[in-house]
């Protein structure tokens, strides 16, 4: 949910090859995990457990975790452990936007008022300059709406120190976007990059508009359900995560002092299609593998999704390219929420793939996450 960033670099040349997670889990525990730099995302105060589930690009599949999924009993990460992704949820979305785009259900030029609920789309046509904010714009970052989640009172309340007292609040896709609206834009469509939650709320909004459903709808219909991602799901306003899976905590400062805040529970509508989904380390990686080795999109949509040239580099649609010390480029995204932090990245082709994350929104510092990524990929 909130913006990332950092490790937002140029795009590589990309082939279209696909590829699932085949072989056997090989999992290492904390014993193990000396030669493994996910260990260095654990803190006793800040980020009690992280885990990585890689892929090689000779179907190799390897687990490590390290500390706990839960404080209190002490019990293991698991890889098949629910948690919650975060702004994961945007690829997916952007994965069925251009899916539509694909069907020409979905024209990427056109303005996304005339295709929104009549609410919607009257109060982005209210203001010269939102009137003309386009699909590609909303896909790219690059539309320049206020995001919501920026909204002072909307981030306290969420994320901040209102969150026990707001923690099971309901919101409407409506209301999220009247709380951007009231806010002025970063500046006109087009004029540059800007991540805003608020693009891919939109998004889900369009896409019900498009074909009658959810986007938690098309997106299972369109994606879990032929990837056989088990452990996804888009639980709308249920607030507890599905089994498995451990807690998620938030460190609370008081002075100076810290604690561990339990915040495993919570509505996710806040989130919305900008990133409710829930999901797994296992899932992410087969969703990532077939999409970025061509089994979820046609080779232009691919190519679309890769193209940076709107945000000078930083972003795609719903993916972005990371450079690597090694030279190497990858590709994917990451996600954050309360009590939850994710990456999951592959190669061009899809056959390398990791996906790693914390049970704590305390993202880890950049030299600690860049060592994650590099062990994985520069080898």
């Amino acid at each position: 949910m909130p913006t990332r960033t950092a490790l937002l670099r140029l795009p590589a040349a990309m082939a279209a090859l696909c590829c699932a997670i085949t072989g056997p889990v090989t999992p290492e525990r904390d014993r193990d995990v000396a030669r493994s730099a996910v260990q260095d995302l654990v803190s006793e105060r800040t980020v009690p457990g992280a885990a990585e589930l890689s892929q090689d690009a000779h179907g190799t599949v390897r687990f490590v975790a390290a500390g706990v999924a839960d404080v209190r009993t002490g019990r293991p990460i698991g890889p098949d452990d629910r948690f919650r992704a975060g702004s994961v949820t945007k690829t997916f979305i952007a994965t069925v936007v251009l899916q539509l785009a694909a069907e020409n259900r979905i024209d990427l030029d056109e303005p996304v008022a005339g295709r929104l609920p009549a609410r919607t789309a009257a109060a982005l046509r209210n203001s010269e300059e939102t009137a003309h904010v386009t699909v590609r714009q909303l896909l790219t970052h690059t539309s320049g709406l206020f995001s919501y989640t920026d909204d002072p009172a909307f981030f306290r309340a969420f994320f901040g120190p209102g969150f026990t007292a707001h923690r099971y609040d309901s919101h409407t896709p409506d209301a999220l976007v009247r709380t951007a609206l009231a806010h002025p834009p970063y500046g006109p469509p087009g004029a540059g990059y800007h991540y805003s939650n608020t693009d891919y709320v939109l998004l889900g909004m369009l896409i019900r508009q498009v074909t009658g459903h959810s986007y938690a709808h098309e997106i299972r219909r369109r994606v879990i359900e032929p990837l056989h991602l088990t452990g996804t799901s888009f639980p709308g306003d249920r607030p507890v995560l599905p089994a498995p899976h451990g807690r998620a905590y938030s460190p609370v400062r008081n002075g100076g002092t810290s604690r561990l805040a339990d915040v495993t529970d919570l509505n996710p509508s806040a989130a919305g299609a900008a990133g409710e989904m829930v999901s797994t380390l296992t899932d992410l990686n087969r969703f990532l593998g077939a999409l970025l080795g061509g089994a979820l999109l046609p080779p232009g949509q691919l190519r679309a999704m890769r193209d940076t040239t709107a945000s000078g580099g930083r972003y795609g649609m719903g993916l972005f390219p990371v450079q690597l010390p090694c030279r190497r480029t990858v590709w994917g995204h990451n996600g954050e929420i309360n009590g939850s932090y994710v990456e999951v990245l592959g190669t061009a082709d899809g056959r390398h793939l990791l996906s790693y994350r914390l049970n704590s929104d305390a993202r880890p510092g950049p030299a600690a996450e860049s060592r994650v990524v590099a062990a994985e990929f520069c080898g």
